[in-house]
């Protein structure tokens, strides 16, 4: 983060990537509004009036001034409140489907008010950079071919919780090249970075420094962060195949691993 708004909103500097894995979300014609969650990770999220899918189908049907009208429903795949992103992205594909069976556009304004992901989620999966408070999007310098091992320990981190117990000042933008030639150099770079909300989730949240030594102990594991606010950690490795093996043997009792590429 390079500082903080009058508003207590904070201004992020941020690259985001799409793995291969994430939600499905499908829309039916339908004379209400309802979503149904089903999924490995469907208990205990409420289809109620906060969800974010339904926020922005409300949000969207308001903006094109007609009755909000289908049938949602969500495949949840990835762990709710990891820091990986999943409820943005699924509120952004409520804004894109719905948009569409609407036939309502201006979608990307609607996206600014949802939440700081999910403008960058809007658009095709491909890398971006967020400043802002992640309305402003830019390229990400070109990556080349990688793989990520994503692990969550099981445990939920509330991101106004992480945000609320950082202390220390801002860090500078990241000056980074235009691309890399290799993961192995990719990560040269990023591990003279770092993740400012890190040391406050593992202050909340301890399990995540055992997540983030469990990846670095792996073989050719080539950095470890945590992703977002957490608690989700990710493993930088040469090819996404290595990323699956790395996955497929870091079972833990109650952890959630992934391995593979990049989507796109």
């Amino acid at each position: 983060m390079t500082g903080r708004r009058p508003d207590g909103y904070h201004r992020l500097d941020s690259v985001a990537v799409f793995a291969c894995i994430g939600d499905r979300l499908g829309a039916a014609a339908a004379e209400g509004l309802s979503l149904g969650i089903e999924g490995p990770f469907a208990t205990g999220l409420s289809a109620g009036e906060d969800n974010l899918v339904l926020r922005a189908a409300r949000a969207l049907a308001a903006a094109g001034g007609i009755a909000p009208k289908a049938a949602l429903s969500l495949t949840k795949n990835l762990p709710a409140a990891s820091g990986l992103g999943g409820g943005s992205a699924d509120a952004a594909a409520s804004l894109r489907l719905l948009g569409r069976m609407w036939g309502v556009e201006g979608l990307a304004d609607l996206a600014v008010g949802l939440g700081a992901d999910v403008p960058v989620c809007l658009g095709a999966p491909r890398p971006a950079r967020m400043g802002g408070i992640g309305e402003v999007l830019s390229a990400a310098p070109a990556l080349p071919e990688l793989g990520l091992c994503l692990v969550n320990p099981g445990v939920a981190v509330a991101t106004a919780s992480v945000f609320a117990a950082r202390r220390g000042p801002f860090s500078p933008p990241a000056r980074l090249p235009g691309g890399w030639a290799d993961a192995a150099s990719l990560a040269a770079d990023l591990a003279r970075l770092g993740n400012d909300l890190e040391a406050p989730a593992i202050g909340l949240c301890p399990a995540i420094r055992a997540a983030l030594a469990a990846l670095e102990a792996l073989p050719g594991c080539l950095l470890a962060r945590m992703s977002g606010s957490g608690a989700t950690c990710f493993g930088l490795f040469p090819d996404p195949a290595a990323a699956a093996r790395a996955a497929a043997g870091l079972g833990r009792p109650g952890w959630w691993c992934w391995g593979g590429g990049l989507a796109g």
